[in-house]
């Protein structure tokens, strides 16, 4: 195989397999085999913590083995499309379609063309509905299960929620039932399987044992379940006890350059802002945290492990540690002799930056990633977004003086209520921080300015929001682009894919038709489609019209509360009442 795939592709190193710390069972020995996949390249999948936990947690398991499998880039797909060649793990590089369950970790909208392409090369029926006993079981879990839908005629099973225990009591139950007799033909036992595991697990979502049927106006007019014995309501898993759950001993070292060469350990679990428009922070309540000597513990495990020389503390808001400052104190303790440095991916202004004194060797300094999201405070507060301008100044001089020489700015626009002022308001605040540094270090600070367009994600207050027409966004980046091209070179900015971004909309508030749409692109040739060289808008605008159906029914219609949304079977987050109150709040501030 190897002979027949490396000397055809770029990079080989990426599909060699047998990275440092790699677990490699005897295949034979195990009673149940999951190949753990990531629907996009090795670079990428290989950086992604959640996968490596539970790659750790999986092999921990006894008489378990996991191997890993990644979306071959292009050039590799053809070699092993004009060869014959099977997708293959990458530990013992057997065929996956002889694993007993491929796990997908869905992370975002636009992997899912990249779903069809390695289960096409691995030679699984591409519809749940189509596969015999003889093929794996075929599961999804990550965020992107959370709003499963458009997926959902792919997939046998969604794991909902966190995947640390799970996703382990999921393969004990597979390996329970198949050694039990069996009393249905052949392509029943799966659907008995996943009828009983439906039965035993609130957090598993099995597409097939739901029923859709649609208004003549295109909503749903139901969603209902097939049997009497199955749950309307699926139900987030959650683990509870943080402080013990696994985190990853020892990382996989990559053999080629991958996106993040660091080791990455995660310090919480949720976040406590509250903020209207994201998705994370209302379906990873409630906040939970790890202790600081469990963090630097897993630091030291983890380096001696690798020989990497970064630790990047992890969460979706890391400033919001409440022992930030006793936590860095410790790493540079610990570490600041070996060189070692700690990336903090995230800081929220105000009191965060003032806490981190200069000494403090250890923290990056280079740049520093900052999301006011918006450049108006009213917008700010509609999103529940706590910066004011004062506490966003006051906390970026702070760092200048700390040592920070560049920032990184992430705004979005498409809000309700934005307006000209608050478009403009982007580059006159971004040129402000800029020439903030002249005042404590002589020269403007270099700000990179990134603006994405907002999408009305589910399970949050936005979820009935339509997302603003693509025109809005163009009209929006011309007129950054013309502020840009004045002066102050130190300010750059730069911009979504909008064509990509109102396809993650249609991707996130979708139903199951559109996987009509997805096998149609896919059979096209679309791949990657989270890579900008890779996208194309067009393959998917005759994907929808072939599939008879319309991007803007989905993007940018909005939604009555009474409305049956796609995803409103999946209790990710809080209740459908208390969102809509939220979303009531938000219309109130604009009155």
């Amino acid at each position: 195989m190897s002979e027949e795939l490396l000397p055809f592709v770029e990079q080989p190193g990426q599909y060699i397999g047998g990275e440092v710390n790699q677990a490699k069972k005897n295949l034979t020995q195990c009673q149940v085999k999951i190949a753990l996949a990531f629907p996009d390249a090795y670079a990428v999948g290989m950086s992604h913590l959640g996968l490596a936990i539970l790659y750790e947690i999986v092999n921990n398991m006894e008489a378990v083995a996991a191997e890993r499998v990644y979306c071959p880039r292009r050039d590799a797909e053809k070699v092993m499309r004009e060869k014959g060649i099977e997708l293959f793990s990458w530990e013992s590089r057997q065929a996956v379609r002889g694993f007993d369950i491929l796990g997908f970790s869905l992370q975002y909208e636009m992997c899912c063309t990249n779903v069809l392409t390695m289960l096409g090369l691995a030679r699984i029926s591409l519809k749940a509905k189509e596969r015999g006993e003889d093929e794996p079981l075929v599961i999804g879990g990550g965020p992107i299960a959370e709003t499963p839908e458009p997926l959902a005629e792919f997939f046998d099973a969604f794991i909902i929620g966190d995947g640390e225990e799970s996703l382990p009591a999921f393969i004990q139950a597979y390996q329970e039932m198949r050694n039990t007799p069996r009393h249905v033909g052949r392509g029943r036992w799966r659907e008995e399987m996943l009828r009983e595991m439906a039965r035993r697990f609130d957090w598993l979502y099995v597409p097939s044992l739901y029923e859709v049927k649609y208004a003549k106006d295109g909503r749903i007019a139901s969603f209902e379940p097939r049997f009497a014995d199955v749950r309307a309501k699926i139900r987030r898993a959650q683990v509870n006890d943080f402080e013990r759950c696994p985190g990853v001993s020892r990382p996989l070292v990559a053999h080629t350059k991958i996106v993040h060469e660091r080791v990455a350990i995660e310090i919480m679990r949720g976040c406590p802002n509250k903020c209207r428009f994201c998705q994370a922070g209302y379906t990873r309540r409630p906040v939970r945290y790890r202790s600081v000597e469990r963090i630097v513990e897993s630091a030291r495990e983890a380096l001696k492990a690798t020989g990497y020389d970064e630790v990047s503390l992890v969460s979706l808001s890391t400033s919001d540690y409440p022992k930030l400052a006793e936590l860095i104190k410790r790493l540079n303790e610990e570490f600041a002799k070996g060189r070692v440095n700690v990336s903090l991916p995230s800081l929220r202004v105000g009191e965060t930056l003032r806490l981190l004194p200069e000494q403090i060797s250890v923290v990056r300094k280079s740049g520093l990633t900052i999301a006011p999201e918006s450049a108006s405070e009213r917008i700010r507060l509609a999103m529940n977004k706590r910066i004011s301008d004062e506490d966003l100044t006051a906390g970026v001089a702070e760092a200048y003086k700390a040592g920070w020489r560049q920032i990184k700015l992430y705004f979005m626009a498409g809000f309700e209520g934005e307006e000209l002022e608050d478009i403009e308001g982007i580059y006159e605040l971004a040129v402000k921080l800029s020439e903030l540094r002249r005042e404590v270090a002589g020269g403007p600070a270099k700000v990179n300015v990134a603006v994405s367009w907002l999408v009305p994600k589910p399970h949050t207050p936005l979820a009935w929001w339509g997302q603003k027409e693509a025109e809005y966004f163009h009209g929006v980046r011309r007129m950054l682009r013309r502020r840009q091209s004045r002066k102050h070179k130190a300010v750059q900015i730069k911009f979504h894919n909008v064509e990509r971004s109102v396809l993650e909309a249609v991707l996130s508030r979708g139903d199951r038709r559109l996987g009509a749409v997805i096998e149609w692109v896919w059979k096209a040739g679309a791949r990657f489609d989270a890579w900008d060289e890779e996208f194309e808008a067009g393959l998917w605008e005759r994907g929808f019209e072939a599939a008879g159906l319309e991007a803007s029914f989905y993007a940018n219609r909005q939604r009555d509360y009474e409305e049956i949304l796609p995803w409103e079977h999946i209790e990710a987050g809080p209740g459908k009442d208390e969102l809509i109150e939220e979303a009531k709040k938000i219309r109130g501030l604009w009155k």
